[in-house]
């Protein structure tokens, strides 16, 4: 169960460019999540964003890590590398890796894009094999995704109700990603009040999920659009992620003072 939910949900989920200069992050970026399972604190997730050239293509190099901390790592030690190379002006991905390590269970896959064929070359390392598969137009890994939609949120059409859809690709599947818009609330983190927009996924229920709905996130209502939460209602149990840490914002992080 926890192997699918830990670094995995806090790259997915927090997913909320046309040009470089309209992005919501800069290279420099980090973020560090802490994540509770139950009554543990189950791991530890960091997203750091760096400036590259991939096939002397201008990218963002985003690294995600997770890994489990504290009593949860005796006895189901999950260790998670995922990273994806972005166009600086497009915000698509040219390729993504995914290596995990969840109690036992391994993936350590590649993927490459080719978005004038809509076509995504995927090796996995684990079994020494390749396939090939289509995709979508404009489509995004899972990693990617999250700082696409931090740029491309419509200020303007951002009412409760509204609906932000999206392409993904998983693994070696395409996947239609939705998420609805809930509204505007004030909540408290480690660092003070802050000024958050909430969403609500749209999840498969059962095996994971208790509900459809059971998903639950908020961002910075600013220019960052700063992952802050995260609440889920499992099939067994429930899971909280929340900012820990943070450096290298692009714009400032607007504290509430009371």
């Amino acid at each position: 169960m926890i192997k699918r939910l830990t670094i995995t949900l806090i790259l997915f989920f927090f997913a909320l460019t046309s040009h470089e200069a309209q992005t919501a992050y800069d290279a420099g970026e980090w973020f560090k999540f802490r994540i509770h399972y139950g009554p543990f604190n189950a791991s530890y997730a960091t997203l750091q964003v760096n400036e590259e050239y991939l096939n002397s293509k201008p990218v963002f190099h985003v690294v995600g890590e997770g890994k489990s901390t504290g009593m949860l790592h005796w006895f189901f030690k999950v260790n998670d590398n995922y990273e994806t190379y972005i166009d600086r002006k497009t915000g698509h991905p040219y390729k993504f890796i995914r290596q995990i390590d969840e109690g036992g269970h391994t993936k350590d896959l590649e993927i490459d894009f080719d978005h004038k064929s809509n076509t995504a070359y995927v090796h996995d390392r684990k079994h020494n094999k390749k396939k090939t598969y289509s995709t979508k137009e404009n489509i995004h890994d899972m990693l990617s995704a999250f700082y696409y939609l931090r740029s491309n949120i419509n200020e303007e059409a951002l009412q409760p109700g509204h609906e932000i859809f999206l392409n993904l690709f998983i693994d070696d599947e395409n996947m239609d990603f939705k998420v609805k818009f809930l509204g505007r609330e004030v909540i408290k983190t480690k660092f003070g009040k802050v000024n958050a927009l909430k969403f609500r996924p749209y999840v498969m229920a059962g095996r994971v999920f208790k509900e459809q709905e059971s998903l639950t996130f908020w961002v910075s209502d600013d220019k960052n659009k700063v992952p802050l939460k995260i609440e889920a209602d499992l099939a067994v149990g429930s899971l909280d992620a929340d900012l820990d840490a943070y450096k290298g914002l692009k714009y400032p992080f607007r504290i509430i003072v009371d």
